[in-house]
């Protein structure tokens, strides 16, 4: 990771951490630099960058200042508005755009932004070109401005929203009719693009948290808070319902019971759908280390190998592509399917999970039997340094003794935060007192140790 941009962008408080002079500058490289590699490459056309936006009201200050300094720099800049991560992703891809950039701090409150970068395949920047971006942003030479007629223009691109919707329609197996679905947009990025897509496979389609103000995206709404939709699916009498978080790539879902469908019974869910109907190439799926015991019991039980990534959908995608696997995610709803897409997907996800519905003819809460998901305690302890607390030798041999302790009956999982000045301390187990008595002996011997921030 660099010193700006995270596994998931450049984050930070709406101009505190992450300023509209920040914005400026990464359009007026990235309008520069393609525009140079257009010209080495022979090309007389302008460098084109498309760019999408999530309903936080820092999100248009963003955008235009992006918009300045992409033109600025003499490259087109095409405007999708509001609209989803996996959106801007499929549009740079498909329409052969430069690069793709989504304003959005996804999952976080209003009062953060961000901004991620999308290659011309769809995919997330690669490092070399990050890292310039960042040597510009710290650096004292200025990108030289366009005059004239190379000054770049901006165009108004909603129809590449419509596209995608289009394409989302387009991958629809089964008809809904007949399927009560509830989805919770989140105050954010899918509440106009979800519904759209569900009314035209045919479901009837109840709606909440699709009213965004600028300040209400994940208040109390999406998949960081989903308890709101488990009341409403049982309450309606709906077969499932999906919440989406702030830019929609995540997707977690609820059964006909009120039951969260978690990320991992996703992943459970589709493999052995895909396992059934020979589909599974290399039978193997993609995980990070935050997925649960459980999961990779019921993968053995099933006879589904799995890998095992970092944190970090863009891990995930890496390796799916390097192995040649199709299907990959993590717990918290990234759910990666590389046949339709380059990144995570929650409305392509909710799509899949239908699709299975469909052709089971089952409810959603027998899909997952088969399926236990441990209990799990999580505890995130705020450190002076990260790197020493995790390397110290008593803290690293209280870890060994708790995994020697669990055996083959669950596990613990010591890990740096990407983005704050924490360790996070996890256990499964079998039950929640162990997970606890052992999560607090690590935690100890880190206080004890004096690396806590107290």
């Amino acid at each position: 990771m660099g010193k700006y941009f995270g596994t998931d962008g450049f984050r930070g408080e709406a101009n505190i951490g992450l300023t509209a002079d920040h914005a400026y500058k990464i359009g007026r490289f990235l309008g520069w630099y393609f525009g140079e590699k257009r010209r080495a490459e022979g090309s007389a056309e302008k460098a084109r960058v498309v760019i999408g936006k999530d309903t936080r009201r820092s999100s248009y200050m963003f955008e235009y200042s992006l918009v300045g300094g992409i033109v600025a720099s003499g490259a087109d800049a095409y405007i999708m508005h509001v609209t989803t991560t996996p959106s801007v992703a499929y549009i740079a891809r498909v329409d052969e755009f430069d690069c793709g950039i989504m304003i959005t701090a996804s999952h976080n409150p209003y009062f953060d932004n961000g901004i991620k970068l999308i290659n011309s395949h769809g995919e997330k920047m690669d490092e070399e070109t990050i890292a310039k971006v960042e040597a510009y942003l710290d650096g004292t030479e200025e990108a030289p401005y366009a005059h004239r007629d190379a000054i770049g223009c901006t165009v108004d691109y909603v129809a590449g929203r419509n596209r995608y919707i289009g394409y989302l329609i387009s991958l629809g197996v089964y008809s809904f009719r007949g399927k009560k679905v509830a989805l919770d947009c989140a105050n954010g990025a899918a509440w106009t693009t979800a519904r759209a897509v569900f009314d035209a496979l045919g479901a009837r389609t109840l709606v909440i948290n699709a009213e965004p103000n600028g300040v209400n995206i994940n208040e109390n709404a999406g998949s960081t808070h989903i308890e709101g939709l488990q009341k409403f699916v049982v309450e309606n009498g709906c077969d499932v319902g999906f919440a989406y978080d702030g830019d929609a790539d995540r997707c977690l879902a609820v059964d006909e019971k009120g039951n969260v469908v978690t990320g991992d019974h996703i992943l459970y869910i589709y493999a052995k759908f895909m396992q059934e109907r020979g589909k599974l190439l290399n039978n193997t799926v993609v995980t990070t280390v935050m997925s649960n015991f459980g999961l990779y019991k019921a993968f053995d039980e099933l006879g589904i190998g799995y890998a095992k990534t970092k944190v970090g959908d863009k891990y995930v995608y890496e390796y799916m592509t390097e192995h040649g696997c199709r299907l990959g995610g993590e717990s918290s709803g990234h759910i990666i399917f590389t046949k339709y897409a380059s990144t995570g997907d929650g409305i392509l996800t909710s799509l899949k999970l239908m699709e299975v519905l469909c052709a089971k003819e089952k409810p959603m809460s027998q899909l997952y039997e088969g399926l236990r998901i441990y209990p799990q305690v999580l505890e995130n302890v705020r450190v002076k340094d990260k790197a020493a607390a995790q390397a110290d030798e008593a803290v690293q041999t209280a870890v060994k003794r708790v995994t020697e302790a669990l055996g083959d009956t669950g596990r613990i999982l010591v890990r740096e935060s990407g983005t704050e000045p924490v360790v996070r301390v996890m256990v499964e187990a079998k039950d929640d007192e162990t997970c606890r008595k052992y999560v607090g002996e690590v935690v100890e011997t880190i206080r004890r140790q004096g690396y806590v921030i107290e």
